[in-house]
């Protein structure tokens, strides 16, 4: 048996057949560029598997070696990836700029970072694997852009066609020139490897003679700049004073290239990916450093704690209780799961879970309702009496006591609204039922919440909240 065969069989012991059958076929018949960056979406659609089996199949199998995690920070406009870091622990926290755009964004992991899958080098050898052997337009299809780019292979072929004017490769100390006709139109000289962009806004009256401009690429910052040229014979001279190859082109920024970059579909996101449980049950103390910060601009918190348990302790035993809270721990991790959250903490007989909307954490407080009930009922008693609160908002992803946790308000607001709750009425605020999908939620379930203001203790005096009975 072969170490790779022997790695699948090891996976499989924690991932379903389908999913480890389809990681197969594709490492061994998909192309390349399918096997660098996958999108985990895509992965899913394409096989008919559910995504959240996929992504946990693609973190048992990066834990294995099987694939590479991949953490990109990318800019929010045009989707092109601004940094690549291996884990989470090496995203910068400062302002990333983007040269195309012109613009600096200080990273979230809502949208901006992305989290990708590329077969290990010990399992295949892929071109990505030395991306400096890529071509320009494999270059930015598959090192570039973001894995969540929507235009097809035909679409994208024709773009480049009707975009890209000329383009150059240079080594390492290498000088070269391109000699082109410059259209009346807004012009990019793109560089993609120093991440450098010149801006030619090319308008006037033609000019016979050659226009000249030089560009040097080196290993201090990224030149650009805007220059205003007229239309007509223009010759760009270049030199590469980095340490790799750089790939200049010269590209018309016009409707064609907003259409190629305007289009998006779903990726993985690290928000997504921090809430889910394989990924804090596998990775749990791998995520983020002691002292970085990371803003996430929406989170939806969901916080339970039992109702009287020190009762229930003096009422049926220590033992009994014992199996009674372990056994309400295990339905709650499972809901938890199931509605793509994750479970952060437990404290005492509380639970803290993060849900990446508003909806699934709704839809996860619901059925903890239900399950309680029904264990309760085959017990004939209401021994699990279980107060349930949400709230959704900003907050920061930091390291608590080793562990990957959250801080912020919004975590302290959804605490306090906790305790509000009695034994069957789940609390919420307004930014959980006015949430699109969670409102059409309760809709469905003929459930009607009930506005109240209260006084959020340490927290705010006077705020809505809603009683869902």
């Amino acid at each position: 048996m072969s170490d790779v065969d022997a790695l699948f069989g090891v996976l499989r012991q924690s991932t379903g057949e389908d999913v480890v059958a389809a990681f197969e076929h594709a490492i061994r018949e998909a192309p390349d560029r399918l096997l660098n960056r996958i999108n985990v979406f895509d992965f899913a659609v394409r096989y008919g598997i559910d995504e959240e089996r996929v992504i946990a199949g693609f973190l048992h199998a990066s834990r294995l070696g099987i694939f590479e995690m991949s953490w990109a920070v990318l800019c929010p406009a045009c989707g092109n990836v601004l940094a690549s870091n291996a884990t989470l622990k090496t995203v910068e926290q400062a302002e990333h700029n983007c040269a195309l755009c012109a613009a600096g964004y200080e990273p979230t992991l809502d949208e901006m970072v992305e989290v990708t899958f590329t077969v290990s080098r010990r399992v295949r050898k892929i071109a990505a694997h030395e991306p400096d052997d890529l071509s320009l337009a494999e270059y930015f299809r598959q090192v570039v852009w973001s894995s969540g780019m929507a235009f097809t292979e035909d679409e994208f072929e024709q773009a480049m066609h009707e975009i890209v004017i000329d383009s150059i490769e240079l080594a390492p100390g290498e000088k070269a020139s391109l000699s082109l006709q410059l259209p009346a139109a807004f012009v990019i000289v793109m560089e993609p490897v120093s991440h450098a962009a010149h801006f030619f806004d090319v308008k006037g009256e033609p000019e016979r003679e050659r226009q000249t401009f030089s560009i040097v690429y080196n290993n201090v910052a990224a030149p650009t700049g805007t220059t205003s040229p007229a239309p007509g014979p223009f010759r760009l001279s270049f030199e590469n004073r980095t340490a790799r190859r750089v790939l200049p082109s010269v590209w018309i920024a016009g409707d064609e290239l907003h259409r190629l970059l305007g289009g998006r579909k779903p990726f993985l996101t690290a928000k997504r990916l921090l809430t889910n449980q394989t990924f804090r049950d596998v990775f749990h103390t791998d995520t983020l450093e002691i002292d970085q910060r990371l803003k996430i601009l929406s989170m939806t918190f969901l916080f339970t704690d039992l109702k009287a348990s020190t009762a229930l302790y003096e009422r049926v035993g220590d033992l009994v209780a014992y199996d009674l809270v372990r056994e309400h721990f295990k339905v709650l991790y499972e809901i938890v799961a199931a509605e793509t959250g994750a479970v952060v903490k437990t404290i005492g007989d509380a639970v803290m879970a993060t849900f990446p909307t508003p909806d699934r954490g709704l839809a996860a407080a619901l059925r903890m309702r239900s399950a309680m009930q029904t264990l309760n009922d085959q017990r004939g008693n209401d021994d699990l009496l279980l107060k349930i609160g949400l709230h959704e908002g900003p907050c920061l992803a930091v390291t608590l006591n080793d562990q990957q946790d959250y801080f912020g308000q919004t975590v302290n607001v959804a605490a306090r609204v906790q305790g509000l709750a009695d034994s069957r009425a789940i609390f919420a605020t307004g930014s959980i039922v006015e949430h699109p999908q969670a409102a059409m939620l309760l809709k469905e379930r003929g459930l009607t919440a009930h506005a109240q203001r209260r006084s959020i203790r340490g927290v705010v005096d006077d705020m809505a909240v809603y009683e869902i009975p």
